[in-house]
């Protein structure tokens, strides 16, 4: 990586959460200067604790769904650049709780972004969607930035209309200031230190280090299955482009996953894990379950032809890196230092 973020005052939302504390550690290790503002992480044990994130951020615990407070701690990092990841991000709970759902998903987003409008200097801003803000048809075909957005569920729907409100306030607001923002669009990441339940890389692990057999609830559903620092990278390009760059051609959505043609069922991540952890599994469908896409697929053109963000582990590789996290976590050795080392291996230090 560049020494773009050597300095640069970076505000995480959602930085308690899985993905926010990959990027937090990264960001820390690139020299950035990091704040974070979120919920108190809501798994034990929790990715943000194993690795110590709290002694490497500016670290401050509050709801996005309380706007003086987010325009509060906006004002006060006075960022250079923000990500935006804070969300209810499950579609089973989104079942449970539609309206939390909705209110963190899309006023907690307008909150962060109308909080953002009150800097007068220059900042670059990601606001971090799903693969899920899709129309799904399931018809096999992989979904680029053109097609529309709609969603099924709460929780798909909510990313989707945080969608709109993202381009409503960057055309009502932003033009003639000195604010970029994007949207990042993507989903199914797995890795290390994921606690979150209803999520199949965590189900695998609960259960293989408890000596029983895996429970499955939908084997043949097909996703984009992605390493964590898969999106994060491109995530990191495409605010530094925003930062560097007035092209409108980057204030727009994009697209970050694995080449099409890798996205796998479920069984596949179950077989491959199972092949680095032995175990066995068993299909638990539910006749009654809610609805979940039993088909989906990115289109990633965009964001390797104007960002030059390319996959760079293949489907076993990430699942072998998955398991060998935990694993190495479990017997003992340092998550941090786990972790740095496959940053390492990344290339992304």
């Amino acid at each position: 990586m560049s020494d773009f973020w050597s300095g640069k005052r970076v505000l995480v939302s959602g930085h308690t959460g899985f993905k926010g504390s990959w990027l937090s550690f990264w960001l820390n290790k690139l020299g950035a200067d990091v704040a974070g503002l979120a919920l108190s992480p809501d798994t034990n044990p929790a990715l943000f604790d194993q690795m110590g994130i709290e002694a490497l951020v500016d670290h401050m615990i509050g709801d996005i769904r309380d706007a003086d407070l987010v325009a509060r701690r906006v004002a006060e990092v006075q960022p250079d650049l923000v990500f935006h990841l804070a969300a209810q991000p499950l579609v089973i709970e989104s079942y449970a709780t539609p309206l939390e759902t909705w209110q963190t998903n899309v006023m907690g987003s307008c909150h962060v972004m109308q909080a953002i409008r009150q800097l007068s200097g220059r900042c670059a801003v990601v606001m971090v969607t799903t693969d899920k803000v899709y129309e799904n048809l399931e018809d096999g075909r992989p979904y680029n930035e053109q097609h529309s957005l709609g969603g099924h569920d709460p929780y798909s729907a909510s990313k989707a209309a945080m969608e709109f409100a993202v381009s409503s306030w960057r055309r009502s607001f932003l033009g003639g200031t000195n604010i970029r923002m994007a949207s990042a669009r993507a989903g199914n990441v797995i890795g290390g230190g994921d606690w979150a339940a209803n999520r199949i890389v965590p189900d695998i692990v609960r259960a293989l280090s408890r000596g029983k057999p895996i429970e499955v609830r939908n084997p043949d559903a097909v996703r984009p299955w992605q390493h964590v620092l898969e999106p994060l990278a491109g995530y990191l390009v495409l605010a530094e482009r925003l930062w560097t760059s007035d092209d409108p051609v980057y204030q727009s959505g994009f697209n970050f996953g694995p080449d099409p043609q890798d996205a796998r069922p479920v069984r596949d991540v179950v077989t491959e894990a199972l092949r680095h952890w032995p175990g066995r599994w068993n299909d638990v469908s539910p006749e009654d379950a809610v609805h979940e896409a039993g088909l989906l697929s990115l289109d990633p053109a965009k964001s390797e032809a104007l960002l030059g963000v390319k996959p760079r582990w293949s489907f076993e590789q990430t699942i072998e890196k998955t398991i060998n996290w935990y694993r190495s976590v479990g017997d003992g050795k340092s998550a941090a230092e786990v972790t740095e080392a496959q940053l390492s291996d990344f290339g992304g230090l």
